[in-house]
């Protein structure tokens, strides 16, 4: 057996917003890596200077490592209907921005970035691209990151754009695209396979075999059934859902693959009369048996 396994996490809101119980948490389940996200009121990239001040100390105290400062930089906002230098886009620069002088306090290697809302279709074929196809969308999109990518570049960070079940990049297949037109080695991709069940791209093989040979830049993980007709998600126990067929062959590749990144794993699952703790300790065993 390959002994070099990817290295675990937990986006620590799905525990708990207060910061110090879901520490006290996660390393008690023995994962060293703490993805930070919203604590306890706020947002990361919102937190005042004695705030952070005690993040800080509790990372100390807790002896855990910060694997990504995870704002939602750059969701939800239309790219046709988006300016570089607008008012709401040099808003999520300003996020940005703190959020990268807190990954540089804290010794973080990644900021998290979204890729607006989402078109759904990009490309069109036979017709299509009159009638269907949102033409100029990718390319203004591309022209929207240009700005982040270049501060990213200026600060020697690294951006990691999630694929997003209401992004523009919601597949992995979309995800390298966007990497090789960027064409930065300072963006990369944060793969959510659970997120990409929107775009009906099976995880394995098919979005894992897209990100390899230097695509994929940190990893999401979590269990949901998606029923798009009905626009409804249910998330469930870490596999017992539609990632379930995935799980193993993810595990095995990035053993083979010698991935060293982290497998941060996103507790979104509340069980019937319990909480999201609970939902995190039903997942943990089945997590820990396929990643540690």
């Amino acid at each position: 057996m390959n002994n070099n396994k990817a290295k675990l996490g937990v986006i620590t809101d799905g525990i708990s917003r207060d910061f110090e119980r879901a520490l006290g948490v996660m390393t008690k389940a023995g994962l060293e890596y703490a993805e930070l996200q919203f604590l306890w009121d706020k947002e990361v990239g919102d937190l005042d200077a004695d705030e952070l001040a005690r993040v800080k100390r509790l990372v100390s105290d807790y002896e855990v490592k910060v694997a990504c400062i995870s704002r939602h930089n750059f969701v939800g906002m239309g790219v046709n209907q988006t300016e570089v230098g607008d008012e709401q886009y040099n808003c999520h620069m300003d996020g940005l921005k703190r959020c990268i002088e807190m990954a540089q306090e804290l010794e973080c290697p990644k900021v998290r970035i979204m890729s607006f809302r989402r078109e759904m279709i990009l490309f069109g074929k036979g017709g299509a691209e009159h009638w269907v196809a949102a033409n100029g969308a990718g390319e203004k999109l591309l022209e929207l990151l240009k700005p982040p990518v270049e501060l990213a570049e200026k600060e020697g960070v690294q951006l990691v754009l999630e694929t997003g079940n209401n992004a523009m990049v919601p597949s992995a297949y979309l995800g390298r695209k966007l990497i090789e037109d960027m064409g930065s080695k300072h963006l990369k991709i944060l793969w959510d396979p659970g997120n990409s069940l929107y775009a009906s791209e099976a995880a394995f093989p098919d979005g894992y075999e897209c990100l390899k040979g230097g695509y994929l830049g940190h990893f999401h993980i979590k269990d949901q059934i998606v029923d798009m007709p009905k626009a409804t998600v249910s998330f469930c126990e870490f596999g017992s859902g539609q990632m379930a067929p995935y799980l193993e062959g993810i595990a095995k590749g990035l053993v083979e693959d010698n991935y060293q990144g982290i497998v941060s794993f996103e507790s979104v699952y509340r069980p019937k009369g319990g909480d999201f703790e609970a939902g995190f300790k039903a997942s943990l065993p089945l997590f820990k048996r396929l990643f540690a």
